[in-house]
């Protein structure tokens, strides 16, 4: 007869992932007369083994489910292991139900912290692992192969399993379904791994999100890196900025080409004239399903990415003769997004900088009025201001960028590269601004090279000399009343 700390073992639920010596404790269990029930691939590897087994389908009375989702998720499973058989209570109800107590849990957990994905998050097994656990005064629970030994020789030597050894196993349990929902908060924090982050000694990940580059179908080409992630999501969310058929080209997260057309095979060499020295390694996106004639255009330059909402047959066929160039299928980026970026001991959230420009609220300082084609060239520029980083000036013409100046310490130093980067396309140009002239050296830069409209928030305390800067050249400025800052 066992002693008192001793619990017999005499029905046990058996339900594992890893099959290491699975064969071998089904045959000593037996031997130590204890009934088995089980599930799936785990019965099917004891029958094979010649071990009689019990399907918990057939002791729930309820099927496996939902592709097997739903198992173990049952009454008669969950109340046969967590009873306290010290009380009368739990015994009458397993009894009025007809629950037969489980006496052993033997399980261990998919694979996730070694293959991360949805589907390898355990729901059934840690339940079980955790109720056993909990109820370690009168079940065991084993989660390690190598613990198996130790079960058949403590159940050969004592008829049972020690309170101690019961004690060992349920804190061993806990630490293991803890361990395994750490990895699981952890990849959620984390997302899907990346080959590294910017910089290859830095590990990255992705954590996918409601549209855009959540949503995205990756149709050709080799894996992603953090940073063609992070300059897709910028040329796609340009690229949504525009109503006509736009092409972006992107280096960097800034515009190094920007253009509107008929077609997108009209605007892509527009985009490229943007500065095709930049373009060469970049992203572009479209607006509109890619054509064939348009894809036929990109692959003569060394591209990194093509984002669309969608590419057809003949354009697919087109960039797959670039093994390396990846193809993004994408949706709109889900409305009412935040912004979220990491600094130093939290994160910083905001409202992502979307929605349509309030022109009513615009104002024209200046004597000179823009004409209604003028007016739609700077609101072009504007839009494409919005998403160059600060100290942001973008020059264009046409309904295609000219030049940028972006991401300097100096408003002034901006404008003088945007003229630079031009190549002389700045006479001619309008001139957008993501934030106020804090003095009128930009704009007399501008002014001097040709540019003839300006537009940008206004707001400064020498708003006056910008004005008067213009007004000394007979060009319009629109003050826009509200700031693009993109750090």
């Amino acid at each position: 007869m066992p002693s008192p700390d001793v619990v017999p073992v005499r029905r046990a639920l058996v339900s594992v992932y890893d099959k290491t010596g699975l064969a071998d404790l089904g045959r000593g269990l037996t031997k130590a007369g204890v009934a088995l029930v089980s599930t799936g691939s785990t019965a099917r590897l004891l029958r094979e083994a010649g071990v009689e087994v019990t399907d918990v389908a057939a002791v729930t009375g309820f099927p496996e489910i939902l592709d097997g989702r739903v198992k173990t998720l049952h009454p008669v499973i969950a109340g046969g292991i967590l009873a306290d058989r010290s009380k009368d209570a739990h015994l009458a109800t397993l009894a009025d139900h007809g629950i037969d107590a489980i006496d052993l849990v033997v399980a261990n957990l998919y694979p996730f912290p070694s293959d991360p994905s949805i589907e390898q998050i355990d729901i059934g097994g840690p339940t079980m692992v955790r109720a056993a656990a909990k109820n370690h005064d009168a079940v065991g629970v084993v989660v390690d192969p190598a613990d198996y030994d130790v079960l058949l020789a403590e159940l050969a030597d004592r008829g049972g399993l020690t309170a101690a050894t019961r004690r060992r196993l349920a804190a061993a349990a806990f630490a293991h379904t803890a361990a395994y929902d750490a990895a699981v908060a952890d990849w959620f924090g984390r997302g899907t791994p990346l080959r590294y982050g910017e910089n290859p000694h830095q590990r990255g990940w992705f954590q996918p999100g409601e549209g855009g580059l959540g949503a995205a179908r990756q149709l050709h080409g080799k894996e992603l890196s953090y940073n063609n992630l992070l300059d897709a999501d910028a040329a796609w969310g340009m690229a949504a900025e525009f109503d006509q058929p736009c092409v972006v080209i992107v280096k960097h997260t800034n515009p190094a080409g920007l253009a509107v057309a008929a077609t997108l095979a009209d605007a892509y060499p527009a985009a490229l004239a943007g500065d095709p020295v930049s373009a060469f390694g970049g992203i572009v996106a479209v607006n509109r399903p890619l054509d064939a004639a348009t894809a036929g255009r990109i692959v003569e330059v060394f591209t990194e990415v093509v984002c669309a909402p969608a590419v057809d047959d003949d354009a697919l066929a087109v960039l797959r003769t670039r093994a390396n160039l990846r193809v993004l299928a994408l949706e709109p980026p889900a409305p009412g997004q935040r912004a979220v970026r990491s600094v130093a001991g939290g994160l910083l959230v905001q409202d992502a900088d979307t929605g349509p420009e309030d022109e009513a609220a615009w104002t024209v300082p200046t004597a000179a009025q823009p004409d209604a084609a003028t007016l739609a060239e700077l609101r072009f520029a504007w839009r494409v201001a919005k998403h160059t980083k600060s100290n942001a000036i973008v020059l264009t013409a046409g309904g295609a960028v000219v030049g940028v100046g972006a991401g300097q310490m100096s408003r002034v130093d901006s404008v003088r590269i945007a003229i630079d980067k031009s190549g002389g396309r700045v006479r001619g140009a309008v001139l957008a601004s993501d934030a106020f002239f804090p003095f009128r050296d930009g704009p007399d830069a501008a002014l001097d090279a040709g540019v003839v409209a300006m537009i940008s928030p206004g707001g400064s305390k020498r708003d006056d000399e910008v004005v008067a800067a213009c007004d000394e050249r007979g060009v319009p400025m629109v003050f826009t009343g509200r700031r693009h800052f993109r750090h």
